[in-house]
């Protein structure tokens, strides 16, 4: 048998272990492969929850029904209200705590009328080295989270969705959109339209792996891996971000050297708030 063989028999049987259960679905890779493998150890015992709000970036919900329909697992769409949360949007590191708690918060109850016993996350080993205050969240409601607890990677959950042929098995990374702003500055739909609007524009030019970050005094910090830099600064090019950022509402524009980095704000952590990790 090989490797791969072995973790998604692991995987499958971790799953079917739970009798039935609720997969919090985004529609990106991780919780696409959990589906999948839920679907295929659980059938119609298994069910897609994802949670909406102004945190979720143009398309995604469009992604996660055409994904869900793919795997042919029932879907389920559920309002959130953490932009309604003054814990979650003052936006302190722990920001992400109280976004699970309140999507957590919906399914949990939900358990009984859906039938089924018990909600699964798309976490995986690789995130268990990362500041994640969602775990926490995910811990306090009793969710499970078969890739972490199985041991796959995010490379392994890449290869298994390649090999079951997911459309997302090539998917950038696509956080909520808050995780853009900078800790300390507010949430608010505004800031997040503002983000989002400025992510598709560059992402209509070619430029699928990016961030926008929002700091403080409307600066944009334009984060594309190293080599696509220079098609940011070409002639031309560069004039068109500047002046489309500004439209939006960004007063300052910059693009970040050092390329991209997913989780790149949690470098400020111990600069600007060094409590937060302690």
């Amino acid at each position: 048998m090989t490797d791969l063989a072995h973790k998604q028999n692991s995987l499958l049987d971790r799953l079917e272990s739970y009798s039935s259960c609720a997969v919090a679905f985004s529609g990106g890779v991780d919780s696409a492969v959990v589906a999948k493998a839920a679907f295929l150890a659980l059938g119609q015992r298994a069910l897609a929850v994802t949670g909406t709000s102004a945190s979720l970036a143009e398309g995604e919900l469009t992604v996660a029904r055409e994904v869900a329909s793919f795997i042919g697992i029932r879907h389920e769409v559920i309002a959130t209200g953490e932009l309604g949360d003054e814990q979650y949007t003052r936006n302190a590191p722990d920001r992400c705590y109280h976004c699970k708690t309140e999507l957590y918060s919906h399914m949990v109850p939900l358990l009984g009328q859906l039938g089924v016993a018990v909600v699964v996350n798309g976490a995986n080993a690789d995130d268990a080295g990362d500041y994640r205050p969602g775990m926490t969240a995910a811990a306090e409601h009793a969710v499970r989270s078969p890739l972490l607890e199985c041991g796959l990677t995010k490379a392994d959950v890449r290869e298994l969705a390649t090999a079951w042929e997911l459309p997302v098995a090539d998917k950038p990374a696509s956080p909520c959109l808050s995780s853009r702003i900078a800790y300390g500055q507010e949430v608010t739909p505004e800031r997040l339209q503002r983000v989002d609007r400025a992510e598709q524009f560059l992402r209509a030019r070619g430029l699928p792996e990016l961030r926008v970050r929002y700091h403080a005094d409307d600066l944009a910090r334009i984060e594309v891996p190293a080599a696509a830099i220079p098609q940011l600064c070409a002639a031309g090019v560069r004039e068109e971000i500047l002046s489309h950022f500004q439209t939006l509402g960004f007063r300052y524009v910059t693009i970040d050297l050092a390329g991209f980095q997913s989780g790149s704000l949690n470098r400020l952590l111990d600069l600007e708030m060094p409590s937060a990790t302690s």
